[in-house]
Parts: C-alpha cells; sequence; structure tokens
C-alpha cells in the first residue's frame, strides 16, 4: 500500500549525459512492450480466475474453490512482475491502489474470526460485514447495499470514510473471500474457508452465502475490468506509452524510479524487513493465503525483467529488446556487471525462500520471533534488495542523469519509528 514511505534519495553525480549506441527510445518501447505484455497476461489470468469463481458460485464445491484458489495464484505471477511499473508512472502509481491494496481489515467484508474485535478510533467500519449487512450508514450518508455490485465496491466501500485500510476490491479482497482468515500466526498454514460458505439452502454455512457469492463475483469482474483499462494504457496509442516517448530522459527516469523504489522502500522495508521487526504475519503480502513467498519472488523478477529488457510470457514465449542494461554498459561497463550480478543474487535469495517454503517452512513460520532460519532467509533477501538499489543509484549516475526520488520505508531509514 502507498502512503507509508519517506523519501530516500539516490546521489548522482551531474554530469553530461553520455552518448549511446543503443537508442533511448528504443529502451523505452522494450519497456513498454513487456508492461503491455504483463498487463496482458495479468489480464488473461484474471479472466481465467473469473471464470473459475463463476463455476465455484453457480455450483459450489470443494473442488470448485480450491481451482478458484490456483487460478488465484496462477493470476499473482503475471501481476506481480509489473509491480516494477510502479512509482515511476503516474498513470499505474493512481491506479494500482484498486488491485493490489494491503493489508486490509478484512471485516468491513465478511465474517472474522471474534477475536478480530470491532470498530476501531482509527476505522470504524473495521467490522462492518457488507456481506451481512444489506443496508448501512457510511460517512453520514445512508447505503443501500441490497445488490452488491463492482460500482457499490469501487465507488462507496473501497476506503471507505478515506481509510486506507478499508480495502474493499482488488486481489487481497478475493484472496479473503477465497481463504478467509489465516488463524495460524507463525504456525504452518493457511485460511480455511469452507467451501460451504457459498453453498446454498441448508448447506450455507456462516450465512449469506448467496451475498458472499455476490461479492466476489463483483470483485472479480471489477479486476478484469480495471485491467482491461491499465493493458490499454500500454498499447501503441496508450497513455502510458505515448508520455513516456515524448520525453526520452524522463522515460529512463521512470524505469529506474520504478526499480529503486520497489527494490527499496517497497519490497525490502515496508514487505519484508518490517514483518520481519515485528515478527507479524499479519505483514504478509499474501497473508490469507500464504502465497507471499510467490509474490516476493515475482516482485524481485520484475525489476530484473526491467533491467535486463526481457519478460517470459505465461504462454512460455518471450518479450525482449534493447535495454537499460544495454545502456548502462555503454556508459559504465563495471556499473552493469555489477548490478546484472547483483539483480541474479537477489533472484537466487527470493528464490530460497521460495523453495523453503514450497518444501513446508511457510513464511509466516519465517516471521517467527526467536526462529534464526527464517530469519536468515528474509534478511538475506533484504540485503540482495538494499545492495541493488545502491547499484541502481550507480546506473543513474552513469547514465548522466540527475539525483532519482527513490520511496523509502522507517523500517529501514527509522527503525525506531517502527516501534512508536
Amino acid at each position: 500500500m502507498t502512503g507509508r514511505f519517506a523519501l530516500f534519495l539516490a546521489t548522482t553525480a551531474l554530469t553530461a549525459a553520455p552518448a549511446f549506441a543503443v537508442e533511448k527510445a528504443e529502451v523505452i518501447d522494450t519497456y513498454a512492450d513487456i508492461a503491455l505484455a504483463g498487463y496482458e497476461d495479468s489480464l488473461s489470468t484474471a479472466r481465467a480466475l473469473q471464470a473459475a469463481v463463476r463455476t465455484l458460485v453457480d455450483t459450489p464445491s470443494a473442488e470448485a474453490l480450491e481451482a478458484a484458489r490456483i487460478a488465484w495464484k496462477a493470476a499473482r505471477v503475471p501481476y506481480q512482475q509489473t509491480e516494477a511499473f510502479r512509482f515511476g508512472n503516474p498513470i499505474v502509481d493512481d491506479w494500482e491502489g484498486k488491485v493490489n491494496s494491503w493489508p486490509l481489515d478484512e471485516g468491513l467484508i465478511d465474517y472474522v474470526d471474534p477475536g478480530y474485535g470491532g470498530a476501531t478510533d482509527e476505522n470504524g467500519y473495521a467490522a462492518l460485514n457488507v456481506i451481512a449487512t444489506p443496508k448501512f450508514t457510511l460517512s453520514g450518508e445512508e447505503v443501500d447495499a441490497t445488490e452488491i455490485t463492482p460500482e457499490l465496491i469501487e465507488s462507496t466501500l473501497h476506503e471507505a470514510d478515506e481509510v486506507e485500510a478499508n480495502v474493499a476490491s482488488g486481489y487481497h479482497a478475493i484472496e479473503f473471500l477465497l481463504w478467509g482468515q489465516d488463524l495460524h500466526g507463525t504456525e504452518a498454514g493457511a485460511g480455511e474457508r469452507p467451501w460451504t460458505d457459498y453453498a446454498t439452502g441448508d448447506d450455507c454455512t456462516h450465512g449469506n452465502c448467496d451475498r458472499r457469492g455476490a461479492y466476489l463475483t463483483a470483485a472479480t469482474q471489477l479486476l478484469v475490468s480495471d485491467l482491461e483499462y491499465m493493458a490499454a494504457q500500454w498499447a501503441e496509442d496508450g497513455a502510458a506509452r505515448t508520455t513516456l516517448e515524448s520525453d526520452e530522459d524522463a522515460g529512463i527516469v521512470a524505469m529506474l524510479t520504478g526499480m529503486g523504489s520497489l527494490s527499496y522502500g517497497e519490497q525490502a522495508g515496508e514487505r519484508m524487513k518490517l514483518g520481519l521487526m515485528l515478527n507479524d504475519p499479519e505483514e504478509e503480502h499474501d497473508c490469507f493465503s500464504d502465497n507471499t513467498h510467490m509474490s516476493h519472488y515475482y516482485d524481485g523478477k520484475g525489476v530484473q525483467n526491467v533491467y535486463l529488457g526481457t519478460y517470459t510470457r505465461v504462454d512460455g514465449s518471450t518479450v525482449s529488446g534493447p535495454s537499460l542494461s544495454d545502456l548502462v554498459a555503454e556508459a559504465d561497463p563495471a556499473v552493469d556487471t555489477r548490478l546484472t550480478g547483483e539483480l541474479e543474487s537477489t533472484m537466487a535469495a527470493l528464490g530460497a525462500i521460495r523453495d523453503a517454503a514450497e518444501g513446508g517452512f511457510h513464511y509466516d513460520m519465517m516471521l517467527a520471533r526467536g526462529n534464526a532460519e527464517g530469519e536468515a532467509l528474509i534478511q538475506a533477501a533484504v540485503d540482495g534488495l538494499i545492495t541493488q538499489t545502491r547499484s541502481i543509484e550507480r546506473a543513474v549516475a552513469a547514465l548522466g542523469l540527475d539525483q532519482i526520488g527513490f520511496a523509502g520505508s522507517d523500517s529501514l531509514d527509522n527503525p525506531d519509528a517502527v516501534f512508536q
């Protein structure tokens, strides 16, 4: 979730920009082509998720719920790789909160464990439970939620009362509706929502199964339409692409800003170091499904994709072309070699987390206080992300660009503030 970051400035030498054999326009074209492919893949996998959700709602069963969960995880693979297009592209930044905001106060949407609590001073709607409440008052206005629609979710519920934790749309709202709360703490296990939460008649558990299905259907429809919008922004005449093409230097800066901000403040800081400091599984990015290890891996892959100018699509084909690596290698081969190697080392560290989690050492178990093995795995990846950010700064300097503002995190820049 955006809005919690301190500003981290990359200090660069102010030198005359070097001349390059590789054209900046070609590098920007590759970047935009990869963005388009990534958002198209995100859209196609979201449509597959939508079909699985439709089956679950129309003919509920344990098998249908599991198929929807598998489709959700598959949809995360291309989307997480697109997060490297955040921070440097306002069109993406203004939109991203609708599809990937976290963490969320899930009690806004549906039933939660009694230990979750109710309304708080920070969020009066933390336990509203829209699924069980067809009519309610929100910010002094009467709301008729008898029919749960994409418009209701987008216009009324999402970030209701201007509270960021009131996440009502996107991947994580859908995740919660498929898995339910993970009540295992730092022990093994994900959410255990029963398929009967979508059953009909007397088989329905926890009540309001029809409205739960309506919410899940509407949220998935909204995700698809949001991804349709973003894919169009990167098409040949799309606003995101044409904005970059209109100023080549600004386009290169946007690429480096996304790489540095995702590496440092967002992933190393907010998504990894913060949870490690607090030993809190609630700080997991995919906390309901225990899929955090995969999301971390593909975030890192997205940064590497941007630098190397290559992306492997979900169908196995490759999009590639002139890259930032090519530009930096011309300007300062040593910087390119160093950064390329560091990106690979970071991917190895993220891969070690992924492999351990897939082998049964779940990410929330790694976060447990006193778990030295888990701390070492996560810290190695955090260190790798920080190290590569320093070399992204060196790449900025090698290209003769002015200083760039990277997103920061209190967990890295001001740790004492985390516990205040």
